[in-house]
């Protein structure tokens, strides 16, 4: 497998080149189709997943790939162990309503942990990227290789002394009559609305303590948002008050990559979190 400092500059790369080829079509008066799950897909999401897996392929990137339109499309990898996720185009709502809150998502999942992850908010000029035991880290979209890295600034959760007045972050599109009943069981003092995996990622920044996603989400949806999270020192733990962790399917099929419901949280202990 290739070493993950490598892999997390070829993310870094790919995530921008896709960014360019969406916010190349957002200018443009874009068609919306639906998929078989009636979820919402554009050419911006297709450019978006055409960018992220050439230049994998032309950096030799060794680790099985699942990307979003390409399960779409009935593609999915043989996979034994480690494997990339992509969402070229995270917030496809979002992106289609043009609120800037859409993202691109890359992330490593190694032993059922998301060790690298890169995302990139194109539209705010935002790109976050966490690798485990180094940190993560905040930079504008507008530097590129080496400048990026050089407009770095680390971030981290925020760590509330009592788990008591939180800010949550939850979904602008998908809050679930269950997300408002945690909402309400829970010391909550203040709810920002935030599209996309974004909301890790206001977490990883210290803007926000919890994000209660209580309705379905794919594995891609989140694993970059995640690995952001857990190296600014937050976690995504399950019902169970387990860490979440991310598993290839048996069999393979689409459906499989299915999450079930979690509790993303920052620097507190979430043992005070009614679940």
């Amino acid at each position: 497998m290739n070493d993950v400092r490598e892999l997390a500059n070829i993310f870094l790369e790919a995530a921008r080149l896709a960014s360019a080829s969406i916010m190349a079509i957002y200018q443009t008066d874009f068609a919306v189709e639906s998929k078989s799950d009636q979820s919402p897909v554009t050419e911006a999401d297709l450019a978006a997943e055409t960018a992220i897996l050439n230049h994998l392929s032309e950096n030799n990137v060794l680790v099985p790939i699942v990307s979003e339109e390409s399960v779409a499309a009935g593609i999915i990898p043989d996979i034994e162990g480690s494997y990339i996720l992509v969402d070229p185009l995270d917030g496809t709502r979002e992106f289609v309503n043009r609120n800037g809150e859409f993202t691109v998502n890359i992330a490593l999942v190694v032993d059922g942990e998301p060790v690298v992850g890169v995302v990139f908010a194109p539209a705010l000029n935002e790109a976050f990227w966490g690798v485990r035991g180094e940190g993560a880290y905040r930079a504008p979209i507008e530097a590129s290789g080496q400048d990026i890295l050089a407009a770095a600034t680390p971030i981290e959760v925020a760590n509330p002394a009592d788990g008591s007045g939180l800010k949550a972050v939850a979904s602008r599109s998908h809050l679930s009559a269950e997300t408002e009943t945690f909402l309400s069981a829970n010391p909550i003092a203040e709810i920002v609305n935030f599209g996309s995996s974004l909301k890790l990622c206001r977490l990883a920044q210290g803007m926000a303590d919890v994000y209660p996603r209580l309705s379905p989400t794919n594995q891609w949806d989140i694993a970059a948002g995640d690995a952001v999270l857990r190296a600014a020192g937050g976690n995504i733990i399950t019902p169970e008050r387990e860490t979440f962790q991310y598993r290839a399917p048996r069999p393979l099929r689409a459906s499989g990559f299915l999450n079930s419901w979690f509790v993303a949280h920052g620097g507190f202990d979430p043992v005070r979190l009614v679940l």
